[in-house]
């Protein structure tokens, strides 16, 4: 394989990672706001609003930054998968958590939307990067 087909699948492959990451990750944090507010059955908390699940407002709003640290994150691992050099990402995850820990240990609620968005998002990453290096033998 050439040297300008593969810088063409790695360029590529990153781009489907963040471009079509941000609405999948989006759509699993909604699926699973929707799970959690069925699971209530009536237990309502009195200080419960409909803003405390994990795509809540509270949540995104102590999240400042997210989209940009996802796209940041997508491309770094579907970088690195297609590098052959997965253990990168263990960098990634421990720079994203040391640097969000004040924030989720404060609010449980962000805490919940950081886990679930975060991996949603490192999983299609790493799919993604699979199918890069697979198209690339």
């Amino acid at each position: 394989m050439t040297t300008a087909t593969t810088i063409a699948v790695g360029s590529l492959a990153i781009l489907v990672s963040v471009a079509l990451g941000w609405p999948l990750t989006r759509g699993v944090l909604r699926l699973a706001s929707r799970s959690s507010d069925a699971g209530d059955h009536g237990t309502e908390r009195a200080d419960a609003t409909v803003s405390d699940g994990p795509d809540g407002a509270r949540a995104r709003a102590s999240l400042r930054g997210g989209a940009w640290i996802g796209i940041l994150e997508r491309a770094a691992i579907t970088a690195s998968v297609l590098s052959g050099f997965p253990t990168a990402i263990a960098f990634v995850v421990a720079v994203k958590g040391l640097g969000r820990y004040p924030e989720l240990k404060e609010n449980p609620g962000a805490s919940e939307r950081f886990v679930i968005g975060t991996l949603a998002s490192m999983l299609w990453a790493a799919a993604v990067g699979l199918l890069g290096r697979a198209l690339l033998g």
